[in-house]
């Protein structure tokens, strides 16, 4: 019919991985070659497009050096049949392929015309060419690109290259070249990373340089320097983790220090089911709990100030009931559900007043395991919506005064965390980082190690890097 075009048939598609153990895949697929067949390929590799005679391929991939005449022609029928063999397992459509890629030549010699092969691969078809073009463009690139493309080429690398044939001397030269790549590759990924000010990312990759030359004194130096920035950057902090989520970074910090000098963070401060703020004399709250530093630090000791601003946020909320004076002579008597939260604005950032305790009418504030995770489940939600995408910092909730007898130090601190990456899941705007901070006198009893094991059971995320 006209109008109709012929179909077009889509060319085998080759792949040869000699960055560690030799591999052959075709049209994806991975082909298992014998391991003579696949001595024959890494020969014709390392010989890196020059023809190779079959008097040198007996040589090198038979080990056969000087055969008596009467058996030269049972060599060359012995490689003859490997050839075949690898021709057939780069062409299995019979599409031209193998005529492309393994070629049959005739050189001249003193002894007569000699067979020899040429592997002529196209671009992309053998990772090692591949990885020597991408790391050349890159060694020559501004940084972020340099980074880029530095990382993508040695991602290629899976272990020694040419690994079947190391150390024989037909691929000694090629393995050179590679190798000295691989490492001029690895210590430009160490400076462009460096100069793109992660430190973190430089680390690993100038780790794996020092343990592969542990006499190499400017490797040392350098790990020994991005070893010394990332302990003068971490500062206080304690611990950091990418929370594993898909396509987007978010990270939880636990870090020593006081929570009112986290100046570019919102804040979490804890409350009681009252929303009381009266530090009078210490009786219905602690001058030295997180609440009673809120007044003095945030505004500068102004009780009516805070109480405004919590009562404002409160008028939405129905209330549970109203205490009487009698049964509760001190303190506000109007309570609100446990999980409450108020989002106090101050000088541009918000505080996040959530209650996560009762306060018993004997004054005394109690809380439950179940009540904070209520109360943690609310905050991420209230978070979402008034954080404006800030850092979020908040103290240990659950181990102060309105202690959470069922948990230590640490399981809170998971505790938080597992709620936090849940709310993650849910909301892929909530913040950017999670900031826990310790006081540096609780910092001994406080054992982060069930925070750690969080991380190692949910493992990287994708947004990781």
């Amino acid at each position: 019919m006209r109008g109709q075009g012929r179909a077009v048939v889509a060319m085998t598609r080759i792949r040869i991985r000699v960055l560690g153990p030799v591999q052959l895949e075709v049209d994806g697929a991975e082909v298992r070659l014998t391991p003579l067949t696949t001595r024959l390929l890494v020969r014709l590799v390392a010989a890196e497009g020059e023809a190779v005679p079959v008097r040198t391929l007996r040589r090198d991939v038979w080990g056969m050096a000087d055969e008596p005449r009467h058996l030269a022609q049972r060599g060359r029928n012995e490689v003859q049949k490997r050839v075949l063999e690898l021709r057939r397992a780069l062409d299995p459509r019979q599409d031209g392929t193998a005529a492309r890629v393994l070629r049959t030549e005739q050189q001249v010699t003193v002894a007569g015309p000699e067979t020899a092969y040429r592997l002529v691969p196209g671009p992309g078809e053998v990772d090692s060419e591949e990885f020597t073009a991408v790391v050349g463009a890159a060694l020559l690139a501004p940084p972020a690109t340099a980074a880029h493309r530095l990382g993508e080429a040695l991602a290629m690398v899976r272990g020694r290259p040419l690994a079947e044939v190391h150390g024989e001397e037909f691929a000694a030269a090629y393995i050179r070249r590679l190798a000295a790549l691989q490492d001029s590759a690895r210590r430009e990924l160490v400076s462009a990373r460096t100069r793109l000010g992660r430190p973190d990312l430089a680390l690993p990759v100038a780790e794996s340089i020092a343990r592969d030359h542990p006499d190499d004194r400017e490797a040392a130096r350098t790990l020994d320097a991005l070893r010394a920035e990332l302990r003068a950057r971490h500062g206080d902090e304690l611990l950091r983790h990418a929370v594993p989520l898909p396509g987007r970074r978010v990270d939880v910090v636990l870090l020593r220090g006081d929570l009112f000098e986290q100046q570019d963070a919102n804040l979490v401060v804890g409350f009681t089911d009252t929303f009381d703020t009266a530090t009078d004399q210490d009786v219905v709250i602690s001058r030295g709990s997180v609440q009673g530093q809120l007044v003095d630090h945030l505004f500068a000791g102004q009780r009516r100030l805070l109480d405004e601003k919590l009562q404002a946020g409160l008028r939405g909320v129905p209330a549970l009931g109203t205490e009487s004076v009698r049964d509760k002579p001190r303190g506000r008597r109007v309570r609100y559900p446990v999980g409450t939260t108020v989002a106090v604005p101050v000088d541009g950032r918000r505080v996040f007043a959530t209650a996560y305790s009762r306060l018993g009418n004997d004054l005394v504030a109690r809380s439950r395991h179940e009540d904070l995770r209520t109360s943690l489940e609310s905050l991420w939600a209230a978070v979402a919506v008034h954080g404006q995408f800030r850092p979020l910092a908040l103290p240990l909730i659950g181990a102060g005064l309105a202690r959470v007898t069922e948990l230590d130090r640490g399981q809170l601190a998971a505790l938080i965390v597992d709620s936090f990456i849940a709310a993650c899941r849910r909301d892929p705007a909530l913040t950017p980082e999670l900031r826990i901070v310790i006081r540096a006198e609780d910092l001994a009893g406080t054992d982060l190690g069930p925070v750690e094991k969080r991380f190692q059971q949910a493992g990287p995320g994708e947004g990781e890097t």
